[in-house]
């Protein structure tokens, strides 16, 4: 087995079309584990990225983007006359985004049933650490979420790490909640660090506060949470006990894109950097906050770098 240095991030990359303020539509690339992926590899943290593509000029424009964020693509599947997923994103006047997806033909939604899917799950085994989200669950069909499922559970007995963001996009489950939680539910068994999004549990599963999303993960066996409130806080807990984590300064959003995923690599980075969860959370706070003033998922590495 080789030494487990990287985190393997798994899900879906598409082609991402912003309008811009002069009413024109820029074309780049995101999804929200491949931004984590991007955002993971800018702080140091050796990272892969696990998904399919097609053999088109914009499949190979993403494996140039993620050559050129060090993010490796060895585990990138390339199926031929297949494209990858399409969406656009129009932002109002506060920075709140809405997004509209073609992606229903994405060969990223076959990744554990192609031919080559044992080497995907074979590789996971030997990662430092896993990451996907409830939006690459609701990519698989039920083979598929068997397949990547068990190869998860093989691998935390390999003593690899596994995060998740629970990331709810009602839409990705043609609105089946029963699914959704049954899928999310056997998911939950098998994951060390759990990342979501108040908004979003309270949506599928009533959670009242952040403290109920944490006691239903806990019940889980879930050892560390970082509970992500909006501009208001993170709620961080773990065996030493629960901590409301403030958002140092509030920012007037400009886009509010991947700031989820931002926050997610940031406190990633630090923990697998021997941080505390409370320190991670304050770090992933000010990577989120510089991300939300940029346009786009991915922000220039300039403003990164700045930092």
């Amino acid at each position: 087995m080789p030494e487990k240095s990287r985190v393997i991030c798994v899900g879906e990359v598409m082609v991402e079309l912003a309008r811009g303020a002069d009413g024109r539509y820029g074309l780049s690339f995101g999804g929200d584990t491949f931004n984590t992926a991007v955002y993971l590899a800018r702080a140091g943290i050796p990272s892969a990225y696990a998904t399919a593509l097609g053999d088109d000029p914009y499949s190979g424009a993403l494996l140039s983007l993620a050559s050129a964020e060090s993010v490796n693509a060895d585990l990138i599947v390339r199926v031929p006359g297949r494209m990858p997923g399409l969406y656009l994103i129009e932002t109002d006047e506060k920075g709140e985004r809405k997004f509209f997806y073609w992606r229903e033909t994405s060969p990223a939604r076959e990744l554990f049933e192609l031919p080559e899917w044992p080497a995907i799950a074979e590789a996971l085994l030997s990662a430092r650490l896993v990451y996907f989200s409830g939006v690459t669950l609701s990519l698989y069909s039920n083979t598929g979420l068997g397949r990547f499922l068990a190869a998860l559970e093989l691998a935390r007995r390999q003593g690899v790490m596994v995060a998740f963001d629970g990331n709810f996009r009602p839409r990705g489950w043609k609105g089946d909640l029963a699914r959704t939680r049954t899928v999310f539910t056997e998911a939950l068994k098998r994951v060390d660090i759990a990342l979501p999004t108040f908004e979003d549990e309270a949506m599928l599963w009533g959670d009242a506060n952040p403290e109920a999303t944490v006691a239903r993960l806990q019940a889980f066996g879930i050892g560390e949470i970082a509970v992500k409130n909006g501009s208001e806080s993170a709620l961080i807990a773990d065996k030493s006990g629960r901590e409301y984590v403030p958002v140092p300064q509030v920012v007037e959003p400009v886009d509010t894109t991947a700031a989820g995923d931002s926050f997610n690599a940031a406190y990633l980075a630090a923990r697998l950097n021997g941080e505390a969860p409370v320190a991670a959370a304050q770090a992933a706070h000010a990577l989120a906050a510089e991300k939300i003033r940029h346009r786009g998922a991915i922000m220039p590495r300039a403003a990164a770098a700045m930092h």
